[in-house]
Parts: structure tokens; sequence; C-alpha cells
């Protein structure tokens, strides 16, 4: 594996949430979910969702020997499934909420499994390349209803390098909500060179909405601001109700357009402080 280039990121979009990032001598996976075509993803409380798609790798295809820790945004089975449960290695490091780290310590076995409160931060080093990951807001359900849903956090990953200096800003945004709890994050982080945006507006029976629409993506950016976004988690489950085609529009709307980066299934996207280069597919 060639790393990318210096103070960039290589960014391999596997499905659904599922990212594989690599940054210098650090490669982090985000919220592994590697179910099949046709599996079900368990939502809690007797709730399931059908993947509608497949992903670009199977778990058996990771580069296990240089994963460095998985970024977990939640315990939601289209996030961590069974698949990924079995298949990865229980020494890996977890970066998670305090929830996620308890349950994946104390049922899965997963003992490196490291849990934040919002705004505590978590630091990974491997050779020269470091980054710290800090535990952002997030709300994945509107008002009282968000305590039936597992916590939630959104990500910053700062990458640099030991002495310090941060080359790269990264946000993820978890499944949240757009609430007045994410104008901290602008306040506190002005310059996000890449925000990884979790939409599809996922909606559970009854009509609840707890993922961000296309509405409320192209809000978060009015928001943020980062320099360039990256939707994914839009078109994977049968909950998902808000095409990533109505986000492109509502957001271009805005002015955005120029912000929005389009990376499919098995492409790769190298993101860099000053610039973007599309990357071939696997």
């Amino acid at each position: 594996m060639h790393a990318p280039p210096e103070g960039s990121a290589e960014i391999l979009f596997i499905g659904n949430a599922t990212l594989l990032i690599r940054y210098g001598d650090l490669t982090l996976l985000t919220d592994p979910n590697f179910l099949h075509r046709g599996q079900l993803a368990h939502l809690g409380y007797g709730l399931v969702s059908r993947r509608l798609s497949e992903p670009a790798l199977g778990v058996a295809d990771l580069p296990h020997a240089d994963l460095d820790a998985v970024v977990l945004s939640h315990l939601h089975g289209d996030h961590f499934d069974r698949v990924a449960r079995r298949g990865l290695d229980r020494g890996l490091p977890f970066v998670t909420t305090p929830h996620a780290s308890r349950v994946l310590q104390g049922l899965h076995g997963f003992h490196r499994a490291v849990g934040l409160r919002t705004w505590q931060s978590h630091t990974l080093v491997r050779g020269d390349s470091l980054v710290r990951v800090t535990s952002l807001p997030g709300r994945h359900a509107p008002g009282p209803a968000r305590f039936l849903l597992p916590p939630v956090m959104g990500s910053l990953l700062e990458f640099g390098d030991r002495s310090g200096t941060v080359r790269l800003v990264l946000y993820l945004t978890g499944d949240t909500l757009v609430y007045d709890g994410l104008r901290e994050i602008a306040r506190r982080f002005p310059g996000i060179h890449l925000a990884v945006l979790h939409l599809g507006g996922t909606t559970l029976p009854g009509g609840m909405v707890v993922t961000m629409d296309a509405e409320q993506g192209a809000e978060l950016l009015d928001l943020i601001r980062p320099r360039h976004a990256l939707p994914v988690h839009y078109d994977d489950y049968g909950v998902f109700r808000s095409p990533l085609a109505d986000f492109l529009d509502e957001a271009g709307r805005r002015g955005h357009g120029a912000r929005i980066l389009r990376c499919g299934r098995g492409e790769r996207v190298t993101v860099g402080a000053e610039a973007v280069v599309p990357g071939p597919a696997r």
C-alpha cells in the first residue's frame, strides 16, 4: 500500500458510513458495516432494515495488519454489525461513545475500546503520524425520543505529526440531526477541510426522522462551512427516505455545489488542506 501525499488523507468509501482513511502511517476504519445485500441490520426495539447494496470490501479484505483504530459513532446495526464483530481483531482499538465502549468491552471482548464524552479527545500515533480524535455533539432523534436510540457522537479528526502540527481536519457528523448544539462545533473548529455528512433522512415507523435529510444536510453546510463535504449514508438501507439527489439539489441551491465531493462505493478520494484529487475505483 502506498501512502497518500504528505499532509493528505486517502479515503476509500466502502459503503453506508464505512470509510477506510489513510494518513501517513495511520489507517482508520469508521463505522464498520459489512452486511451483504439482503441481510438485516438490527436497529433496536425489534426494528430491522434490509441492506440494499453490497459493501465495496468484505471485512476479510481489510488491511488488518495496518489498521490502527476504529472510529465508531454509535452502536446501531448499520454502523457496527455481526459481520464486523466476528471479523475484527479483539485487540483493535475503538474510539467511540462511553455507552458503546462499555458494550464493546463487556459483551464483545474489544478490550481496547475507549469511550469519549463530548469534547474529550484521544490521540493515536503510528510512526511519525498522529491523529487527535475529539468527540463532538450529536443528537440521533428529536426531543425525548433521543433516549430511545443509542447515544451518538460526531468526531473531529485532526491529522498531523508528532510535533503537534495539525495538517488536515476532518469532521465525521455521525447520525445526528441539525440542532443548536452543533453551533459550538463551528465556533470551536472554524477550519474544517472535509465534513463527512451522514444523510438519508432515516425514517422510523410512525414517521420519526432520525438522520439528516437533504434540507438538514444543506443547513449543516450553512453552519459549519467546511472547505469540502462528502455525503455518505444515503441509499444502503430501506429506512433511508431522502435521496442523495435531493441533497445535491438543495446544497447547490444554497451555493454549496463547489464544496460537494462525489465518491461512490469502491471509489477513493484524496483530500489535502489545499486540494482534492479523485482516485480510481478498486
